[in-house]
């Protein structure tokens, strides 16, 4: 099931909070690639800004602005910025 925000910073960080996950944002130039992580928690992901390919476990997604991905605990990932544009993401980890 896809979770689709509202762009409200609020709302996203009392929501994810209430989940047990932290929050933080990353801004990303165009070209920019988070390559070959893994987490031992799992990891929640929103784009707020710009566009975005995330891959996990060799499984590609284009999230859009708003909804909500969620990367598993050592779960093998890339996101990168696929725009021409600065992007924006917010991101948290389980507690």
């Amino acid at each position: 099931m896809i979770k689709t925000f509202k762009m409200n910073l609020n709302q996203i960080k009392q929501d994810w909070k209430s989940r047990g996950y932290s929050f933080g944002v990353f801004r990303d130039p165009p070209g920019q690639v988070w390559a070959e992580f893994v987490h031992r928690t799992d990891e929640l992901m929103v784009l707020v800004e710009g566009e975005i390919e995330v891959e996990i476990e060799c499984k590609v997604q284009s999230p859009k602005i708003g909804e909500e991905v969620l990367i598993p605990a050592n779960a093998v990932h890339i996101v990168g910025n696929v725009g021409q544009t600065n992007n924006v993401w917010y991101y948290g980890y389980r507690n």
